[in-house]
Order: structure tokens, then sequence, then C-alpha cells
């Protein structure tokens, strides 16, 4: 999906939401530029284009009628990697677009980032496109351009479970499940990353291009021996002598035309059929979320309004509206698409059983109710959008005698079972517990979104700012120390900064806890494309929980 818009550039200056989406924006198209200017020159000038400039000639043109490209990860290892420059984007480019009309599931390293170099971030970022492509079923095309293992961070990138070896091991399941994979080396290809080319389907390369597991220079240093490049592992010599590529192409341009080509003989994965009813316009306009949305705890306001902004008009059916208030559950459609909703309500409101009930927070009667909603949106194999903004569970006498770890538990294993794909979107805080109920990164979400400005911590700052800097505070004191209240005040401003800096979701997006942060008028756009890729997604075994604690 695109990230700027006519609507976006009006976001200036105004509310809270507005000025974090102004900021995403500026952000987002300087990492766009990966190395830099400088670097993207450099690789111009080997006659090569960049990963961006290769995604944008593969894909088809929205004047083709089909959709835009919906980039993931673009902020994986924002701020991370300081000490060797940073890795923009974690060097590679991945994200969901059309190829010849059907969805693929694109990986592009991006040569201009340390030459394409595995980062810690770039293992776990490709594993994700992975872990994507085979839920939705959708092709793997790879157009690869990487030096290997970024060896200051071997230890970190080269044996683990969630690191360079499992790409690899990726690349075999998928083939063994039907996932069609297309590889084209469209530049350096060495060490081990060699096999991820040839552990696809189908693998072609560009003239200039290499593909060996060690290069002249350590060929000679290991056995004496003296050999060229093209000899070594260029695209003629493995075209006619190692027979390991099946297409030798000129050019780059000509490579990505052959892609596109070979699409056509993919039958295996069908395009995701329309809608099947036709996409209504909302009740309330897209951008009125910057009016409705409140991001001070001291604010409230109506999910229900917020939802309006994003659902087709007229299909919403909220499902036991007067029973646990504090989380929205409802049926609706979105761009014709059916889904159920599952969404924290952030205003007050009143249960016959327990009174007042306090925003954001998530009472034992509201996890009953989400949790028998999950059950039958899994009967009616209807995908799931769970919308974040909450403080956690409640806590305190009361809520314990009502039985809230009981009732919270039995929502978390409802949607833990989820056969249905689920979507996530983090509109404000998601916080504790209520994140994991709320399909939170550990719990198999088929896309994670985030508006810009939102929070994701195991609390709040405030809550946690305090009990940090209690404990740092006691410790001075156990070691004879001196502590003022003027001494006080700094440490809980620090403290405080330290985990806001964390909580903020683009150090989140930074680890890969959010797929894709949004512009949020342009939510029910992307929520309508997620919806429409998730609709590959078959599903293949039959519904149930664990024990569940009634």
């Amino acid at each position: 999906m695109s990230t700027t818009s006519a609507a976006g550039s009006a976001c200036k200056t105004g509310s809270y939401l507005k000025q974090a989406t102004d900021e995403y924006i500026e952000i987002g198209k300087r990492i766009r530029l990966g190395g830099g200017p400088a670097a993207i020159e450099r690789q111009h000038g080997k006659n090569r284009l960049t990963a961006r400039e290769r995604v944008d000639l593969l894909i088809d043109r929205p004047s083709r009628g089909r959709g835009p490209f919906m980039e993931l990860g673009l902020f994986a290892a924002w701020n991370m990697y300081k000490k060797y420059g940073g890795a923009a984007s974690a060097g590679v480019v991945t994200g969901i677009g059309p190829v010849n009309g059907r969805l693929c599931m694109i990986v592009a390293n991006d040569a201009t980032v340390k030459a394409g170099a595995f980062f810690p971030m770039t293992c776990k970022k490709i594993i994700r496109a992975q872990m994507i492509a085979l839920q939705a079923h959708i092709p793997l095309i790879y157009l690869v351009d990487s030096a290997g293992v970024f060896l200051p961070l071997q230890e970190d990138v080269f044996p683990d479970t969630d690191d360079f070896g499992r790409v690899f091991r990726n690349n075999a399941v998928l083939s063994a499940q039907g996932v069609v994979q297309i590889s084209a080396i469209m530049g350096n290809c060495v060490a081990g990353g060699g096999y991820l080319p040839v552990l696809c389907d189908t693998l072609l390369m560009t003239d200039g291009s290499g593909l060996y597991l060690a290069g002249p220079a350590l060929v000679k240093a290991a056995i004496g021996q003296e050999v060229d490049h093209e000899n070594l592992g260029g695209a003629l010599m493995h075209a006619s002598i190692s027979g390991t590529i099946d297409y030798h192409e000129k050019t780059e341009e000509d490579c990505i035309r052959r892609i596109r080509s070979l699409m056509e003989s993919v039958q295996s994965d069908l395009p995701p059929d329309e809608a099947p009813y036709a996409a209504i316009g909302p009740s309330s306009s897209p951008n009125k979320v910057y009016d409705l949305f409140k991001e001070s705890a001291a604010e409230q306001y109506d999910m229900a309004g917020l939802l309006d902004c994003v659902i087709d008009a007229g299909t919403g059916n909220e499902y036991k509206a007067e029973y646990g208030p504090s989380i929205v559950c409802k049926y609706a459609r979105i761009g014709g698409r059916p889904c159920g909703i599952v969404a924290n309500q952030r205003k007050t409101t009143k249960s016959a059983n327990d009174g007042v009930q306090m925003p954001a927070v998530i009472y034992h009667e509201a996890a009953d109710k989400a949790a028998r909603f999950i059950m039958d949106c899994n009967q009616k194999h209807l995908p799931i959008i769970f919308v974040h903004d909450t403080t956690g569970f409640m806590v305190g006498r009361d809520s314990e005698h009502a039985g809230i770890i009981r009732c919270g538990a039995k929502m978390v294993n409802a949607m833990s079972n989820c056969v249905v794909p689920k979507i996530v979107l983090i509109v404000g805080n998601s916080y504790g517990a209520g994140n994991y109920a709320m399909c939170g990164r550990a719990f198999d979400p088929f896309i994670t979104y985030a508006w810009p400005g939102a929070k994701c911590a195991v609390m709040g700052p405030n809550q946690a700012a305090g009990t940090l800097a209690q404990i740092q505070v006691s410790a001075m004191k156990r070691r004879g120390e001196v502590v003022d209240e003027e001494q006080h005040s700094q440490i809980l401003e620090a403290v405080r900064d330290s985990y806001n800096e964390q909580a903020d979701i683009r150090y989140g997006a930074a680890r890969l806890w959010v797929d894709r942060i949004i512009e949020p008028h342009l939510t029910r756009e992307e929520l309508a494309e997620a919806l429409r890729v998730a609709s590959l997604c078959p599903i293949t075994e039959r519904y149930k929980t664990g024990v569940l604690q009634v």
C-alpha cells in the first residue's frame, strides 16, 4: 500500500496523532534511501538497479488495475547497529505485491546497505516474510544481491533458530509445502547465502553476477588455486557447465521480464477472488480518526466511532453489546470482505454486574465475551481483526474474586488456537497481558499494523518508571549512598525517558514486533488489502481449544 497521499500531506500541525504521522512519513523517506545517495550512485555505477528500483519494475503498475506494493518491515533495524553505521530497513526490502496478476511475497537484498550483508535483523525479516508467504500460500520471489553474513556480528547471524540457517530450512519447507519460489541473482551471492537461490524452484542469473561458496581470493588462500570471477561462479559458467541456473539473462530488465513471464505458468497459487460483497464506503470519513483518537490517558474516545471510519457502512453487528462493554466485538465488512473485530473500548462504560468500568481496561466479563466471539469467528471461518488500545486486565480484590485470571486465560486460549487469520492493529496502547490477549506478536498474527505514536510495553510508562526508579534508589541506599529529592527526580526522569523510548512503536517495529506502521486515515484501505491477502490462507484444520477454565 502507498505510504503517502494528499490527505497525509495535509496532516501537518494539530493533534498528537497527526504530528506522529508526519514524523513517521519523514523518517520513512530517509529509510527508503537505503545506504544513501552515494551508495545508490555506486550501485548504478555497476550497471545495477537498487532493490527498490527492482521491485518497482517487477510489480504490476497501478494503471493495470492492480494493487500497490504492501511493504513490510520498513522500520526494521531502525536506530540499531549504530556502531557499524546502521542498517536501513535491515538491508532488505520485503513486501506483498502483484506480479502478472498474482500476489507474491517479494524479498530484495539492498546492496546499498553494507553490500547487502546479513545483519541479525535481516535474517529475522526474511524469515518473517517466509512465514507470511507460507500461511497465505503465495509465491515467493527473491531478488538476490548480497555479500553474505555481516562478519562482525556473525555470532548473532549464524547459528540459532531465527538466524541465517533458518532461511534455508524454510526454503526447503516452503518447497515441500508447494509454495512456489523463484530466485534471481542480480549481483553477489556468496558463501552460505548461495544456498538460498539454489533451494528455490526456479533460478535466474544476470551477466556480471557471481554465485559461489568462496570468492577467488578465498579459493587461492584455501587451496592455492587461481581462478577469475567468471570461471568460478559467473552466469555463463552456471548456465553451461554446472547447470545450476535455469535462465541466463543479460540484463536486470531482461531478468525481471522473464520473472513476470514465468508467473504465467504458476497455476498452483491462484490470485485472490473478488470480495464477496460490493464495497460500501464508511459512515464516517477516514480522516475523522485524527479528531476522534485521543492519546492522553486523561482523555477518552468511543472505539465504535473509530471503527465507523473503517468498516463498510451499515454492516456492523455488535455482539453482546450490553455485556462486557470494555471490549467491542463486532461482525462487519471492510471493502466488501466479512471479518470479526475485537477492539478495546477507550471510554468509561457501565456493567450491570460491576458498575462503572475504566476505559482501556479488560474486565472479566469482556474477556469471557471475547473468547466466545473468537470461537464463533473460527466456526464461521471469519478472519479476526484485533484493535489494540489497552492498559491491560483489571486488577484488585473484586476483579480477582470475579476470576479475571481464569477469564483472561480463556480468551488467550481461544485466540491462540485460531485457525483463521489474525490481523492486528495497534492504534494506542498495548500493554502487558492485554497485548497477549489481543494477539500480540507471540501469538502468530498474520500481519501486525500500528499507527504512528502507538505504544507497546509490559506496563504504562508512569507505573514502570516509578517501579524501576524505586528499585534503583533502594539499591543505592543499600550501598550507603544518600539520595536527596533532586537526585531522586533525576533518576525518575532518566528511567522514564529510557522506558518511553522502548515503548515507542518504532522501537518495536525496528525489532519486527510490528510489520507495518500505517497512516491512520488509510487504515480502511490497509485492512481491506490485508483481508484480501488473508483470503488466500487455506483453513485445513478444525478449530479446537485445550482445557478451558470455566
